[in-house]
């Protein structure tokens, strides 16, 4: 796909109409106010960021689609036309990117109320709130993919029209979600779900961070599942069908490199929604709030950049032959194992409190206890053996690598597939520091002793265990290296 120029842009605009015309209290952060003057540097470095994330989005769009997925491209493009070019390249909301959005949020708002699902609790809050939800991720998962794929192999609805409609899309997304964080810092003040729930009495603090930690439409349409679970990490899985079935319109076939890496994505977004009710006790619902920093990210950054890989090769298929194919994919689905059985091996051993078998021995543990803010005290055991001795967050490793594999496929003609891999290793690391300073303020001298106990954060033995699994990555890099040097097909021109 060549490289587009403002000259080119106002027929396809034109092109697009001519399509639209045609588709007829206090809570988990404990005091507040001393949370909001601790915080306030660490939140206007994110402000910053998040400012870039709205510019990222659509520029990481129109780099991929439309510049051949060259930054030097881009680059070249804004320093030419300066901030006249990117208004001109900046895609606005349409009537058909808001009809998407919407029939895809109420069909997933219509599955979590009313497809069926085991109960399951939460996790007890500081306020001694526990949390009830309905379990049927794995339902909702089946019957979206289902019916998507359905839609267009019956020639209801056509994927490739999300696809050329992504960056209006992103843009209506992008606004959209701001107006919807401004609907919860609303109802965090005058209709809070539960005691979880308060002001710093900084307005862009309670803006940013969230008012609420569960917040609730009516009494049982949990909010924050439906943003991080069944609009973002659903729609990763419906964009990833999307580039597919659009290569495949495209070019009478899909790619074995599109295969890997769509394969890949839905099998780990099928773990997700296999282990749905165990994400409900992590730090992205049971100890952030829902604001602007978690609600904004999982509605535009998730659909926009967790799928990048993919998108990018929609017009870049890569031939692996089928050898390297498999072995990636094989290297790909079992990190993702790795991971699922970290977050199982914990899971099992919360559920029996600390009597199941780890690694086919008893477990070894820490009993902690800690004191709410009710001042009532209160007890945790932390798993110190299998994955959780080797470091406190290991099951962040297997994590990054398995985002290594299936963007892998996409080889290194251009660095912009890597900027999901790269910003989930950032992501992770400052999640495992902020969840150790967290764990480090509730359990006091337990957590002192589990550290010394397990002294690892992430990487276990960096020269040990991780080098180990590092060499085997190096190798298939060698492989694609030696495989690109020797005439691996590279069809760009498709």
């Amino acid at each position: 796909m060549g490289a587009a120029n403002p000259n080119t842009m106002m027929p396809m605009q034109q092109q697009q109409q001519q399509q639209q015309q045609q588709l007829g209290s206090q809570g988990a952060f404990g005091n507040m106010q001393q949370n909001a003057q601790n915080l306030q540097a660490n939140m206007m470095q994110n402000q910053q960021q998040n400012f870039q994330q709205h510019r990222q989005n659509n520029q990481q769009w129109y780099t991929m689609v439309h510049q051949d997925g060259s930054i030097l491209n881009t680059f070249n493009y804004f320093k030419e036309n300066g901030v006249d070019g990117f208004i001109n390249i900046w895609p606005k909301p349409t009537a058909i990117a808001w009809k998407i959005i919407a029939c895809y949020a109420v069909f997933e708002a219509a599955l979590q109320l009313w497809l069926p699902g085991k109960r399951v609790e939460g996790p007890i809050s500081p306020t001694g709130n526990r949390p009830v939800y309905k379990a049927n991720g794995v339902l909702a998962y089946a019957v979206t993919l289902i019916t998507y794929v359905g839609l267009w192999w019956f020639g209801i609805f056509n994927p490739t029209v999300v696809y050329d409609h992504l960056g209006e899309i992103y843009s209506a997304l992008i606004f959209g979600s701001l107006v919807f964080c401004v609907f919860l810092y609303i109802k965090g003040h005058v209709a809070p779900s539960s005691t979880d729930s308060g002001s710093s009495g900084n307005i862009i603090f309670d803006f940013y961070w969230g008012m609420e930690l569960y917040p609730r439409i009516g009494k049982n349409f949990d909010i924050k599942v439906f943003t991080n679970c069944r609009f973002g990490m659903m729609s990763w899985a419906v964009l990833a069908v999307t580039y597919c079935i659009k290569q495949y319109e495209t070019n009478g076939k899909v790619s074995d490199s599109m295969l890997v890496n769509t394969v890949l994505m839905l099998v780990y977004i099928t773990k997700f929604f296999w282990w749905e009710a165990g994400y409900w006790n992590t730090m992205d619902i049971a100890h952030d709030r829902a604001g602007f920093y978690i609600c904004w990210g999982c509605l535009v950054w998730v659909p926009s950049i967790y799928t990048s890989p993919g998108m990018y090769l929609v017009n870049h298929p890569v031939n692996l032959g089928l050898q390297l194919a498999i072995s990636i994919l094989i290297a790909g689905i079992l990190c993702i194992y790795i991971n699922y059985d970290c977050d199982r091996q914990r899971q099992e051993f919360r559920r029996t409190n600390g009597k199941a078998l780890v690694w086919g021995k008893a477990p070894s543990k820490i009993v902690a206890s800690y004191t709410t803010t009710k001042g009532e005290t209160k007890s945790s055991i932390l798993l110190t053996s299998g994955w959780w001795g080797l470091a406190r967050h290991f099951h962040y490793v297997p994590e990054i690598m398995a985002a290594f594999f299936w963007t892998v496929p996409a080889l290194f003609d251009n660095c912009l597939p890597y900027f999901y891999f790269v910003f989930l290793t950032i992501l992770l690391f400052d999640r495992a520091k902020r969840d150790d300073d967290r764990c480090r303020s509730k359990y006091g001298k337990y957590w002192k002793t589990y550290c010394n106990k397990v002294p690892y954060r992430i990487i276990p033995g960096l020269f040990g265990f991780v080098h180990a699994l590092s060499t085997s990555s190096m190798t298939l890099l060698q492989v694609l290296l030696l495989r690109r040097s020797s005439g691996a097909n590279i069809d760009s021109n498709v």
